[in-house]
């Protein structure tokens, strides 16, 4: 078993398969192995009036930092990577201080199967997968299908809040989410040229800084019908 320190040095989008992780899984306080029965019932389950889901975690981090600096607010983490998910799993049980955190591990194109219409409050997409070429443009957690999917599982009010580092993923999503359902908020093509304490940042996000590369950021709120 890895030490404490070496735990989350892991790219979970090029990382092959941790066997720690995969075998801690089914052993975690925090892992939700069936979503599905849950749809509708989060908010009593973590005992929250605000739901946020973060699709495609990773390693944990942001979801278990916004937790714990949101102690009112529910969270739940998606991640689709076996091993990934299984070190966000053991990074969010050992983890001492109070939340409401639980974590599915799934693809993201089954968040209708998990939540009830109106249930989510705030979906966070941080540093998702850009899928460059356009044949697997589809896949893009901005595409056309999934903004269907946000739209229906979103509150009257929901909003998604999205980072990346990625410019051309970022010129692609807005006008995106412009035209299926969702209004412009806020945005900005350097978000971290000002410090945000009520943001937390991402291990990619930690990345990029430290490499002075931009972050860029906007909030879309659900249109009203």
């Amino acid at each position: 078993m890895p030490t404490r320190s070496s735990l989350w040095q892991v790219d979970p989008m090029r990382m092959r398969k941790v066997k720690w992780a995969v075998e801690y899984l089914p052993q975690s306080k925090v892992l939700v192995a069936d979503p599905a029965e849950n749809k509708g019932k989060w908010k009593e389950l973590l005992q929250t009036d605000t739901l946020h889901v973060e699709l495609g975690c990773g390693k944990g981090k942001y979801s278990l930092d916004m937790a714990v600096m949101n102690e009112q607010d529910g969270f739940v983490a998606v991640e689709k990577n076996e091993s990934a998910a299984g070190i966000a799993a053991r990074k969010m049980d050992e983890d001492g201080r109070d939340k409401k955190l639980r974590l599915i591990m799934g693809d993201a194109d089954r968040i209708g199967e998990w939540f009830a219409p109106g249930e989510v409050d705030i979906i966070h997409l941080n540093f998702s997968d850009p899928w460059p070429k356009k044949r697997y443009a589809k896949r893009r957690l901005s595409a056309p299908s999934f903004l269907e999917q946000y739209k229906t599982v979103l509150s009257s009010q929901g909003k998604i809040i999205m980072k990346t580092d990625n410019a051309p993923l970022f010129e692609f999503s807005v006008p995106q989410f412009l035209s299926h359902g969702f209004s412009l908020e806020e945005m900005s093509v350097d978000f971290r040229r000002e410090e945000h304490p009520e943001d937390a940042i991402t291990e990619y996000e930690e990345k990029f800084i430290e490499q002075g590369k931009p972050i860029y950021r906007a909030v879309f709120e659900k249109e009203k019908a």
